[in-house]
């Protein structure tokens, strides 16, 4: 008699183990953007949108095309629209056309945006720091590791 094998199934229990991981992952990370998005709001009338396209900008000094900016931060151009235009208002962030191009819109942090976004970045590294003051740095590099090789193979490398 000549028998088939028996094909490997994921025990319940390392499903059930992942499925922990992400309530988790999930539960932490909502807790502490809700921290973030709290202080921003209160210590420097910002959102947390708003932060993030300055980040994106700051990492990028020589500017960015709002399809960039989109890109980068996975959202639509229409949401990045609202927030440049605000971040111009205040004197942040500059727009000019590429090229002469009127259909395309280069950003660029200004002189006072740069000064405003690295006090609320030093504010905002320190929170996460606090926030995550009970993990050892060890294990915040492991996890951290971890979660890159993850990413790399989830989004096939990026």
């Amino acid at each position: 008699m000549v028998s088939a094998p028996i094909p490997q199934q994921r025990p319940e229990a390392d499903s059930k183990a992942r499925l922990r991981l992400w309530i988790r992952l999930l539960r932490a990370s909502r807790m502490i953007e809700g921290v973030a998005r709290e202080r921003l709001k209160r210590q420097f009338d910002a959102t947390l949108p708003r932060f993030d396209v300055m980040a994106a900008l700051f990492r990028n000094p020589g500017g960015m095309l709002m399809s960039e900016i989109s890109r980068f931060l996975m959202v639509s151009n229409g949401n990045v629209t609202g927030i440049v235009d605000r971040l111009v208002a205040d004197g942040f962030v500059a727009r000019s056309q590429r090229n002469g191009d009127r259909r395309t819109s280069f950003i660029s942090l200004t002189r006072k945006g740069r000064a405003a976004f690295a006090e609320m970045a030093a504010a905002h590294e320190r929170w996460i720091d606090e926030l995550l003051g009970g993990i050892s740095v060890r294990d915040a590099e492991q996890l951290s590791a971890k979660l890159k090789s993850f990413r790399s193979e989830w989004e096939g490398g990026a």
